[in-house]
C-alpha cells in the first residue's frame, strides 16, 4: 500500500509537490519511521543557522521544519521563544529565510522542507507573493498554527492550489468530532501534538501516543508525525514504533542555545553538536539506539 495522495475538502486529489509523499513511501519500504527535525531559522545567525541545516540529511534528518520567527510565538515554550528573539535580533527576515532553502536545493533535491509558524509573517509578505515564492524556492509544506479549519481560505486552500502541503495539528482535545474538520483539508502527514500545553516543557506517556495515532488512524490515511516533548533517541524510537515519524524540536532548539558565547554568539563547535545530536535521534528511529 503507498502513501496516499493529499485530499481536499471535496475528496478530490489536492496538488503536491511530492517530496514529502515520496519521503514517507520511501520510510514505508525501508520499513522504519522517520526522523523530522525542527530548528528556528536564522539562530543564531543566518550563516550558522544555513550551516545546520545543509548538513541535516547527512546526519539523518528524514525531513526538515524550519520555524518562521515571529514576535509573539504563543504556541511555543520558552526554548523555541527564545529562538526566535534570537533569530530576529540577527535580523533574519521571510525572504531570507526563503533564500536560505533556495540555497539549500542546490545541493539537496530530495529532503522535504516544512515551514512552521504563524500566520501574521506571511499576511504581511502577502498570501500569494509568499506561496509562489515558497514554491519556487523549494519549500514543501506549511504548518501554520495559528489558522483553525475554519479559516482554511486564508492560506490553506491556495497553498493546496499553488502545489504546497498543508500540515494540520491534531491534538488529545481534537475529539472525533471535530477531527473531521481538522483533516479535512489537510496533506502530507498530520501533525499529532502529544501534549497539552506549549512545546518543550512535558514528555508524552508511550500508551498514550498508541492509542492516540490509532485513533487518528481511523481517520486518516495520511502518515502521522509525534511530537512536543521528544528529546532523545529512545523516546524518538518509542514514537515511530507506532507512528510513522517523530518530530524533535525543543531538544535541538536547546543544544543551539547551550552553545552560544557570552555574546550570544555561536561557538566553534555549535554547528558539530546539533549534528551529533540530529545523528544519535536518527539512529534511534532506525533502531541502532533506545
Amino acid at each position: 500500500m503507498s502513501v496516499p495522495a493529499p485530499r481536499t475538502a471535496d475528496g478530490g486529489t489536492a496538488p503536491d509537490s511530492g517530496r514529502i509523499r515520496e519521503r514517507f513511501q520511501a520510510l514505508k519500504e525501508a520499513g522504519r519511521g522517520g526522523l523530522v527535525t525542527f530548528l528556528t531559522a536564522g539562530d543564531p545567525d543566518r550563516e550558522t543557522s544555513s550551516r545546520i541545516l545543509r548538513g541535516l540529511p547527512a546526519a539523518g534528518a528524514d525531513l526538515i521544519e524550519l520555524g518562521m520567527p515571529f514576535t509573539d510565538p504563543m504556541a511555543d515554550g520558552p526554548a523555541i521563544q527564545a529562538s526566535s528573539q534570537r533569530a530576529l535580533k540577527a535580523g533574519i527576515k521571510l525572504a531570507e529565510i526563503l533564500d536560505m532553502v533556495r540555497a539549500f536545493r542546490d545541493s539537496e533535491a530530495d529532503t522535504p522542507v516544512i515551514l512552521m509558524g504563524y500566520y501574521n509573517p506571511i499576511y504581511s509578505y502577502g498570501v500569494e507573493r509568499f506561496l509562489a515564492d515558497a514554491k519556487g524556492a523549494g519549500v514543501d509544506g506549511l504548518i501554520v498554527v495559528d489558522l483553525p479549519p475554519e479559516e482554511d481560505r486564508e492560506l490553506c486552500l491556495p497553498a493546496l492550489a499553488a502545489g504546497v502541503n498543508f500540515i494540520r495539528l491534531a491534538t488529545p482535545t481534537t475529539d472525533d468530532a471535530r477531527l473531521p474538520k481538522v483533516l479535512a483539508n489537510t496533506s502530507g502527514f498530520v501533525y499529532y501534538v502529544s501534549i497539552m500545553g506549549i512545546t518543550g516543557t512535558r514528555s508524552a506517556a508511550g500508551v498514550d501516543v498508541r492509542s492516540a495515532v490509532e485513533r487518528l488512524k481511523r481517520h486518516t490515511d495520511l502518515p502521522i508525525a509525534v511530537g512536543f516533548g521528544i528529546k532523545t533517541p529512545g523516546q524518538a524510537a518509542e514514537v515511530t514504533a507506532v507512528a510513522e515519524a517523530a518530530v524533535v524540536g525543543s531538544a535541538l532548539v536547546e543544544q543551539v542555545r547551550s552553545h552560544l558565547d557570552a555574546e550570544g554568539r555561536a561557538k566553534p563547535e555549535l554547528v558539530e553538536t546539533v549534528l551529533k545530536s540530529v545523528g544519535a535521534l536518527a539512529e534511534g528511529v532506525r533502531g541502532g539506539s533506545a
